[in-house]
C-alpha cells in the first residue's frame, strides 16, 4: 500500500471491511464490527480464527464513513468525524509503503527499505509468535464491567501483572510462578517471546533465563497467541482454523486475580464467593463513595477477618513498621486509605485506597485486615466489631441465646451419632464393620468421600465410562472442577480383599505412567474407588480402527505410549515396597491423559505378591493364543508374566490387531530402527520368550542396550510345549476366575486375561 490511499468501512463492505492482506493470507488489516454494528474498529486478524491480535483505535470506534488515510507525507491516521483517534506520526519521516508482513506485523518502510514503524512495537492486548515483549512495552486489557484494566509489563527484572487502580497493584509475577522452568539463574528479564510451545524470558544479553511451557503441542508451525482479557487472566491460544482452542491460563489458581468475585467479597473456589460476615448487612459495601470526602468522626475500621489474604500482599512494599494499633490509627488518620492489613510475625503495616477480592486462606493468614466503613450508612458499631445500630444493643443477651441453642444441638447431634452406630452395628457383618476400622487409619494418605459427595459429582452415577471385574466406572466432577472417575464396587463380597489391597498399597503409588487413585468411600455397604480422569480413554480406541472415518494415532504418538507403559511396568514390577504383577496388559488397560500420555490401570485388583512369592511359584507360559516355541517348565510368575503380554500390546500399538506382518507396514519409518528391530513379528515373540526384564525392555526401546538376536527355537520343544499346553489349558479353563497371585499353577490365557 502506497501514500495517498484513503479507506471507509462502506467502501471496502464486500471485502468484509478488510484491505490489506499479508502474502500469506494468514492475517489481514481493516475494519470489524463491535457489539453495535454501527460502530467500527481498525484490527489486524488471523483470518482462520478470527481472533483479533491489535487494535488501533480500541475504546474511540469510528462510524460507517469515518475514514483510514495513508497521506502524502507517509502518516497513517485513523478520523472520527473531524478528530484524529490514530495515528503512526511517521509525516515527513520517509516511509513509502505499509504492508501486512507473514507474521501479522504491520510495518512501514522508507524508499531504502528501512523499517520506520511497526505495530509490534505497540501492543494492544495480544502477544504473538515471532513478537519480541521488551521492557518498556505494556499490554494493555480491556476494562471489566467494573471499570478496571489490567497491564502486563516487563520491570524490576521480572514480568508483571498489575491491577490499574490509581495505584497499581500487582498480582502475578513469572519470578514467583512455580510452574516456570529455571534454566539460568541470576541477570534480570528484559525481553520476553514465544518459542515453539514456551514463553521465554532473556536478559539482556540474549541469555536465557526462564521457561513457561504453555501447551503439549510442539508443531513447529503453529502460531500462538497470549491475551490478556479483562477478567486479568493471560490466555494462550493456538491460532488454527475455526475457533481458537484456550490452553494454559496466567495466574493458574482462579482466585489470585483482583476481582473474580467483586471488591470486598471473598473467593474461596472456582465461583465460590461469600461476603464476610462484618460488610453481609449492607450487600458487601463499605457506604463509602468519595474517601476523603467522609468526616473523620463518620468513619471506621472494621475486622473482616484473620483467615484471609489479599493478591497484591506478596508484591507491595509495606506503608510502615508498626504494631496493629499504630497501624490501625495511620489508616484512620488517611483520608485514602479503604483497607488495611497487619502481618503480626513482621509488624508490616499495607495501606491500600483501593481494593478488590479478598482470598480465603483455609487457615489463619497471619494478617489482620480491616477496611474503612461508613458508621452511619450501614449496620456497623464505632469500636470496629459487629453489631447492631444502637449503643444499647443486647449482646449478653444474643450470646446466652447462641450459647443455649449450640449445647441442644450438640446433645442432639451425639444422641444421633450413637443411634446411627448402633444401628450400624446391627445392619453391618462384623467383617464389614472391621474393614471400615482397617481403613479408617488409611484416611491419611488418600481422600475419604462419603457416598453422598460421589452421589452428587457423578450425578447419582449417570455418566458410566466403562465396566471392569468388579464393577462399573463413572465419569464424575467436584465442586471444584477436577474431573474424576469413580469405579462403584459391585458386591462386597466379592470385591472386600481387592478394595483393602487397592486402598492400603496401590494408594501410596504415584508414578507418571501409572493412573492414580486419588481416595475411597467406604460407607456402610458401599465402596468406592476414585481415581485421576482420563480424558481420552483407553488405548483400544485409539488403534483399532472400525470404520474408514476412525482417527488413529500418528507413530511418535504411538512409539510414545508404547514406551510410557513400559516405564510403568517397570516401576510396578522393581520400585513398589510390594512387588506388584498386572496379569492383564491389554490396550483396555492403558488409559490416555488429554495429552496422549500413557498411564497403565487395573494394576491393584488381585495383582499383589511378595517378592518371595514371586520365585516360588511356576507355571508355563504362553500369551494370547501364541505359543512359546522353547519347551518352558520352570518360569516364575514374576515380571515374566507381564513381559510376554507387553510385547503382544506392542504389536497391537503398530499394527491395530494382535497378528502382526512387518512387510505390510509402510510406516516403519516413524519408529526409531532400534524399536522397529525389536517390535518385528517373529523376533519380538522369540525375544519375549526368552523373558527379558521390564527394565531391559525399555533400555532396549530407548536404544540404550543392543536388541539381542532370538534364541533358535527347538521343533522338539515347541511339540512338547504345545502339546502340554493343550492339556494343561483345558484344566484351567474349567476352573473360577483367575487370580494372577494363586499358589495354583495357571494357564497362559487366564494370565494373560480375557481379551
Amino acid at each position: 500500500m502506497t501514500p495517498g490511499f484513503q479507506a471507509s468501512q462502506m467502501s471496502y463492505i464486500d471485502r468484509n471491511g478488510l484491505f490489506l492482506l499479508s502474502n500469506n493470507s494468514n492475517f489481514a488489516f481493516g475494519f470489524i464490527t463491535t457489539q453495535d454494528v454501527t460502530e467500527f474498529l481498525l484490527v489486524i486478524i488471523h483470518t482462520g480464527s478470527s481472533q483479533v491480535i491489535w487494535t488501533a483505535n480500541r475504546g474511540s470506534p469510528v462510524a460507517n464513513f469515518d475514514n483510514f488515510v495513508f497521506d502524502l507525507s507517509g502518516n497513517a491516521y485513523l478520523k472520527k468525524g473531524g478528530s484524529v483517534v490514530w495515528a503512526t506520526e511517521t509525516g515527513n519521516k520517509g516511509v513509502s509503503v505499509i504492508e501486512l508482513q507473514d507474521s501479522g506485523n504491520l510495518v512501514m518502510r522508507g524508499n531504502d527499505s528501512s523499517l520506520i514503524w511497526q505495530s509490534f512495537h505497540y501492543p494492544t492486548d495480544t502477544l504473538i509468535s515471532n513478537q519480541d515483549f521488551v521492557e518498556g512495552m505494556r499490554l494493555v486489557s480491556d476494562p471489566s464491567s467494573s471499570n478496571l484494566s489490567y497491564t502486563l509489563e516487563i520491570k524490576s527484572g521480572d514480568m508483571i501483572l498489575s491491577a490499574g487502580f490509581s495505584s497499581l497493584q500487582p498480582y502475578w509475577s513469572m519470578g514467583q510462578d512455580n510452574r516456570r522452568t529455571i534454566n539460568a539463574n541470576g541477570g534480570g528479564v528484559t525481553l520476553a517471546s514465544f518459542s515453539a510451545n514456551s514463553w521465554r524470558f532473556y536478559d539482556k544479553n540474549k541469555i536465557l533465563l526462564w521457561q513457561f511451557k504453555y501447551s503439549a503441542d510442539t508443531d513447529a508451525n503453529l502460531t500462538w497467541a497470549a491475551v490478556l482479557g479483562n477478567d486479568g487472566f493471560i490466555t494462550f491460544y493456538s491460532l488454527k482454523d475455526g475457533a481458537a482452542p484456550s490452553l494454559a491460563k496466567i495466574p493458574g489458581n482462579p482466585c489470585s486475580t483482583p476481582e473474580p468475585c467483586g471488591a470486598y467479597s471473598i473467593c474461596s473456589g472456582v465461583t465460590r464467593c461469600q461476603c464476610p460476615f462484618a460488610l453481609s448487612s449492607n450487600n458487601c459495601g463499605t457506604g463509602i463513595t468519595s474517601p476523603c470526602g467522609q468526616q473523620k468522626d463518620s468513619v471506621a475500621l472494621v475486622d473482616v477477618g484473620d483467615g484471609l489474604n489479599y493478591f497484591a500482599l506478596d508484591f507491595v512494599s509495606p506503608s510502615l513498621k508498626s504494631d496493629l494499633k499504630g497501624c490501625k490509627a495511620s489508616c484512620l488518620v488517611n483520608c485514602s486509605c479503604l483497607a488495611m492489613f497487619f502481618d503480626r510475625s513482621s509488624g508490616n503495616c499495607f495501606l491500600f485506597d483501593q481494593i478488590g477480592s479478598f482470598q480465603s486462606s483455609g487457615q489463619g493468614s497471619g494478617f489482620a485486615s480491616y477496611v474503612k466503613v461508613n458508621k452511619t450508612g450501614g449496620n456497623y458499631t464505632d469500636d470496629g466489631g459487629r453489631g447492631g445500630r444502637g449503643k444499647g444493643f443486647p449482646y449478653a443477651v444474643i450470646i446466652i441465646v447462641l450459647g443455649t441453642v449450640l449445647v441442644i444441638c450438640g446433645l442432639l447431634f451425639g444422641a444421633f451419632r450413637y443411634y446411627k452406630k448402633k444401628k450400624q452395628v446391627s445392619e453391618f457383618p462384623e467383617e464389614i464393620l472391621e474393614e471400615d476400622n482397617f481403613l479408617e487409619n488409611l484416611t491419611g494418605m488418600l481422600i475419604r468421600f462419603s457416598y453422598k459427595d460421589l452421589q452428587t459429582a457423578t450425578n447419582n452415577f449417570s455418566v458410566r465410562l466403562g465396566h471392569g471385574g468388579f464393577g462399573s466406572v463413572y465419569q464424575g466432577v467436584l465442586p471444584d472442577g477436577t474431573r474424576l472417575a469413580v469405579k462403584k464396587l459391585e458386591g462386597i463380597g466379592q470385591g472386600k480383599k481387592e478394595f483393602r489391597a487397592e486402598v492400603s498399597i496401590i494408594g501410596s503409588i504415584h508414578h507418571l505412567h501409572l493412573v492414580r487413585l486419588k481416595g475411597f468411600c467406604a460407607e456402610g455397604s458401599h465402596r468406592l474407588l476414585v481415581y485421576e480422569f482420563m480424558a481420552n480413554g483407553s488405548l483400544d480406541k485409539w488403534i483399532f480402527k472400525r470404520n474408514t472415518e476412525d482417527f488413529l494415532l500418528d507413530w511418535e504418538t504411538r512409539f510414545s505410549i508404547a514406551l510410557g507403559t513400559a516405564k510403568g511396568l517397570v516401576y510396578l514390577h522393581d520400585d513398589c515396597d510390594a512387588k506388584i504383577i498386572h496379569c492383564d496388559i491389554k490396550p483396555e488397560n492403558v488409559l490416555l491423559d488429554d495429552h496422549f500420555l500413557a498411564k497403565v490401570s487395573d494394576f491393584g485388583l488381585a495383582k499383589l505378591m511378595t517378592r518371595e512369592q514371586s520365585h516360588v511359584f511356576t507355571t508355563l507360559r504362553g500369551t494370547r493364543g501364541y505359543l512359546a516355541p522353547e519347551w518352558i517348565t520352570n518360569y516364575a510368575i514374576s515380571e515374566k508374566t507381564d513381559v510376554y503380554s507387553y510385547g503382544m500390546l506392542l504389536l497391537e500399538i503398530i499394527s491395530g490387531r494382535k497378528n502382526y506382518d512387518p512387510n505390510e507396514n509402510s510406516e516403519k519409518s516413524h519408529f526409531p530402527s532400534y524399536a522397529f528391530k525389536m517390535m518385528e513379528e517373529g523376533k519380538l515373540r522369540e525375544i519375549l520368550d526368552s523373558r527379558p526384564s521390564m527394565t531391559k525392555v525399555v533400555q532396549m526401546l530407548e536404544g540404550l542396550c543392543p536388541v539381542p538376536n532370538p534364541p533358535m527355537s527347538s521343533p522338539l520343544g515347541s511339540r512338547l510345549y504345545s502339546s502340554f499346553f493343550k492339556s494343561f489349558s483345558e484344566e484351567a479353563n474349567s476352573s473360577g476366575p483367575s487370580d494372577c497371585n494363586s499358589d495354583n499353577y495357571l494357564s497362559a490365557a487366564r494370565l494373560s486375561g480375557s481379551r
